[in-house]
């Protein structure tokens, strides 16, 4: 049997016991925990007939290192990073005109959970990260998404550039941000098929990514700061796509 995973933090737990119950394979409780939010989490289990138990809250800090347990800590089966095959059967199965996000390079496990967050709320079909140099799925990076690791397809891919070339021969549209870019977000765009490109922090996106691109967009910058947490700029993108497609359909 493959080795469990530690996943903690109530928002994380929840979403794997809704999404991926037969992951689940025991949850451990800090004593004296009986909140509406633990109820819950009791609730399902007893649902998929998943072990509760009751555990020392130095145990519970032991087993999520720095991490902010909220008294909660499950024993997973091995997260699920998908391959780029996955990208061609999502594509095959989706109505409209998909979005999807790309980071590049992003090594911040706070700044993948956050992002991740942000894609599924914003309804991107899936996040695409190279194998590489990048942030991959952990526990603090579930713990940081509350749920949504559980829930978007984090794919990672061994060639980006690539992975872009095969998607812009299904019709996508590759956008990258650029803090030198002529065009503002805002003056683009987003409503088609379009793959939003994040570049690392502080390093922005890679000579070969950056020349797959179709556009380059920026955001603008009123005051002192010349740029953002990459996390805020994805959140920031992400729902100016969703503000376009949302004046579209009225």
């Amino acid at each position: 049997m493959s080795q469990l995973e530690k996943i903690y933090g109530v928002h994380a737990v929840e979403a794997l016991l809704r999404h991926h119950p037969k992951r689940v394979k025991q949850i451990w409780l800090s004593e004296g925990r009986s909140e509406p939010r633990v109820q819950t989490l009791v609730a399902l289990a007893g649902e998929s007939r998943v072990p509760v138990g009751s555990a020392e809250r130095r145990e519970l800090d032991a087993w999520a290192g720095e991490g902010v347990h909220q008294g909660v800590v499950a024993d997973v089966s091995p997260s699920q990073v998908w391959g780029e095959a996955m990208l061609d059967e999502l594509l095959d199965r989706t109505e409209g005109a998909p979005l999807l996000l790309v980071l590049d390079g992003v090594t911040d496990p706070h700044n993948l959970g956050a992002c991740l967050r942000s894609a599924d709320a914003a309804g991107a079909l899936a996040v695409i990260v190279p194998k590489d140099k990048s942030a991959t799925l952990t526990p603090a990076v579930r713990k940081v998404a509350c749920g949504a690791a559980e829930v978007i397809p984090l794919v990672a891919v061994t060639n980006l550039a690539r992975t872009l070339e095969k998607l812009q021969q299904r019709g996508l549209w590759v956008v990258g941000t650029a803090g030198e870019a002529e065009m503002d977000l805002y003056q683009h765009d987003m409503t088609g098929p379009t793959i939003l490109i994040m570049g690392a922090e502080g390093k922005g996106m890679r000579r070969l990514t950056r020349e797959h691109c179709d556009y380059l967009v920026k955001l603008p910058m009123a005051g002192s700061v010349s740029s953002l947490n990459v996390s805020v700029a994805t959140g920031i993108c992400l729902f100016e796509a969703v503000r376009q497609r949302n004046a579209k359909k009225k």
